[in-house]
């Protein structure tokens, strides 16, 4: 099979200018669906009949939770892109990602902390879905670490994807610790596949924030990739055409 086509889409300058296309969009979306979904979850939606106000805390929990783990599997697939066919873009992608997706994996443990102080009692318990939530963030400084320590370029890059790859396993041990081991944690929450186990008016702020959490990944992952771009084809003649234009536009 012919992979031109993914190298040439994969190509800095096309993706430079793709990424400042959809930036302005992933922004205002992100700012929408974040600004009804936690207005509407925290001030309207009804407390639950078990956990009363306490719950309103899944409104971010769930979302950072549900991108945690996506950004991972993203890295993983990047990683593989990467090793197999020698874009490296997608290590730009990786790299890049992992700082973000490590913030999200800490907003989500404290979140869950903040949350299972009035549900258990405690602010941390050694649960099979905390624990390999709290694994997950040690493979992000994992990553973020490889990438800062090894000075050559490619030998960076394929030690994140290696451990990109490596490290996806524990995805799978998060979404069925509460399954396969005796778990303090309620099981899934918010799934695309089932039907909601909420009422609507409880449901819908949630996946307005869920939506709007990864509008917002999508658009500080652009942003820090276009940067990373913009450092490493520093001497491209398109870069330079860039700086022109937008000094250009500037000076207008």
């Amino acid at each position: 099979m012919n992979w031109i086509w993914l190298h040439q889409l994969a190509s800095p300058k096309r993706f430079y200018a793709l990424a400042g296309r959809l930036l302005p969009w992933l922004s205002v979306a992100a700012v929408v669906l974040l600004g009804i979904g936690i207005v509407w979850g925290l001030a309207f939606a009804p407390p639950d009949y078990q956990q009363g106000n306490s719950f309103r805390i899944i409104y971010i929990h769930v979302p950072a939770a549900l991108l945690a783990q996506s950004c991972y599997v993203m890295m993983a697939f990047a990683g593989v892109v990467g090793l197999v066919w020698k874009i490296k873009l997608a290590d730009v992608a990786l790299q890049c990602a992992a700082p973000v997706g490590a913030w999200i994996t800490f907003l989500a443990l404290v979140t869950g902390a903040i949350w299972g102080k009035p549900t258990w009692g405690a602010w941390w318990v050694w649960d099979a879905r905390l624990t390999s939530m709290l694994i997950l963030l040690f493979l992000y400084f994992g990553v973020i670490a490889l990438g800062n320590a090894i000075g050559n370029r490619d030998s960076s890059a394929k030690a994140c994807a290696v451990l990109s790859i490596v490290g996806v396993i524990n995805i799978p041990i998060i979404k069925y610790s509460v399954v396969w081991w005796n778990s303090l944690h309620q099981g899934a929450t918010f799934s695309f596949t089932e039907k909601p186990k909420m009422p609507a008016e409880m449901w819908l702020p949630l996946l307005f924030t869920v939506l709007g959490l990864y509008c917002f990944f999508g658009a500080v992952l652009l942003l820090r990739m276009r940067l990373e771009v913009l450092k490493r084809e520093a001497r491209s003649g398109w870069v330079r055409e860039e700086l022109l234009k937008t000094l250009g536009e500037d000076a207008r």
